[in-house]
């Protein structure tokens, strides 16, 4: 099965996005689809200065997208890496376990 071409995704409720930079943020999503395992932290490295709020919004966004076009495996992921990333920036909450507090 051929993924699809990534492109942007007709949501209206979100802030426009520079298009320029919407296409640096597919252009790693697909470098992180199809580099080998254990090997996405170099590629996020080599694009430090796309680590932003705005690739985790577009990771997302494509990973609905894989949801609802039948690829649940790229899907999840999408929804991993991006849960990870938002961790290391800061957007997403850490919750202290029982064994933490």
């Amino acid at each position: 099965m051929t993924e699809p071409q990534l492109t942007a995704p007709h949501d209206t409720t979100a802030p426009a996005m520079d298009p320029q930079r919407q296409q640096l943020y597919f252009g790693l999503i697909e470098q992180l689809m199809h580099c080998p395992n254990g090997e996405e932290p170099e590629v996020l490295d080599a694009h430090a200065d796309l680590l932003d709020p705005g690739l985790v919004q577009t990771m997302t966004q494509v990973a609905a997208y894989f949801a609802h076009h039948d690829n649940p495996d790229g899907a999840k992921f999408l929804v991993h890496v991006a849960r990870e990333l938002a961790k290391e920036l800061g957007l997403y909450p850490v919750v202290p376990t029982s064994e933490e507090a």
